[in-house]
């Protein structure tokens, strides 16, 4: 697979990576261990070398799982984790609820993600949400003691709003923003993106296919049960009977491409810079073959054009976080 740059301190990643958290059960049913081993492994047999993870995802059973797939194969691959979640407060809510970036925080986490991954160092640390109680140049700066200290490699920020990237990149070098983008979510083309480029960052799309959405195997009932998807507002009621609508054009453009709607949408994606490396997730091996084929999809401005047609920004119905979440991002 095709590389890219991420930053200009020297990450160097697969086109395309693979997300991590719904391993641990975020849609619904977890994987087996021994099937996301398998999984894991399977990515880096097809060019996958950026691995993404964090410690609130499984409520950190997440990080153990990834550092047992990857172990064979670690000096092939580049994990990234985050810290910034108070998980304390996760697990009693059995959802994301609170933020912890002091200092000392950050510290503990490093030494327990490496612990719990098994690693020496970690490749890239994000700060998972701004937390508004510590100023950002103190996370900066914790993080770069860090990097000194031969415990993190690279920084990263995860849905932070344009001042906070730019203080954060003054005090140490933001070499990722991690931050949801997609057919369906474009809010970073209106800030974050373009102040990325500015100071030379690069940008990773997490859920690239709207939560599984535009990979068109979405059926028409809501989320239940531990599905992450039933806090959000355009998997419920009339919002996502006219969202499918939108998976079904594209869906009908893939076919005629002899494409899937999964491989166009990260498609597209790719061809927005090659700064950009979107990390889907999955827990089925055809679905990863299926996402990793994506990166030799070659597209013209027409087929671009046709794509965004056929999920145009303006007909996406419902919010991507519900008021709760929506607060947690931008800032």
């Amino acid at each position: 697979m095709q590389t890219r740059k991420l930053g200009t301190q020297g990450l160097s990643v697969s086109a395309i990576g693979f997300g991590c958290m719904g391993l641990s059960g975020t849609y619904g049913q977890a994987a087996g261990e021994a099937d996301a081993v398998a999984l894991l492994r399977r990515a880096v047999d097809l060019g996958v070398t950026f691995f993404d993870t964090a410690e609130i995802y499984g409520l950190t059973a997440n990080e153990v799982l990834v550092g047992k797939g990857l172990a064979p194969v670690r000096d092939r691959v580049a994990i990234a984790t985050k810290f910034g979640f108070d998980v304390e407060a996760a697990i009693r809510t059995r959802r994301p609820s609170g933020v912890n970036s002091r200092p000392e925080n950050i510290r503990a986490v490093a030494d327990a993600s490496l612990k719990r991954l098994g690693v020496e160092v970690i490749d890239l640390f994000y700060q998972h949400r701004v937390d508004p109680g510590v100023p950002i140049e103190d996370v900066a700066g914790t993080v770069g003691e860090l990097v000194k200290a031969g415990k993190v490699r690279y920084f990263g920020l995860s849905e932070a709003g344009v001042e906070t990237i730019r203080r954060a990149h003054a005090v140490h070098p933001v070499s990722a923003l991690q931050s949801e983008y997609s057919l369906w979510s474009r809010d970073p083309e209106r800030g974050a993106l373009p102040v990325c480029r500015e100071l030379g960052i690069g940008f990773v799309p997490y859920s690239p296919l709207g939560r599984g959405f535009l990979a068109g195997g979405y059926g028409a009932g809501e989320p239940a049960g531990t599905d992450f998807r039933r806090f959000q507002p355009r998997f419920q009621g009339e919002a996502l009977a006219k969202n499918l609508g939108l998976v079904e054009a594209l869906t009908a453009l893939a076919g005629r491409k002899g494409r899937t709607p999964a491989q166009l949408a990260l498609a597209w994606l790719l061809a927005q810079g090659d700064d950009i490396v979107p990390i889907p997730g999955t827990t089925k091996a055809a679905r990863l073959e299926e996402n990793v084929a994506a990166a030799e999809v070659a597209l013209t401005p027409e087929d671009i054009a046709a794509i965004e047609a056929a999920v145009p920004e303006t007909a996406v119905e419902g919010a991507r976080y519900d008021e709760f979440g929506l607060a947690m991002v931008g800032l």
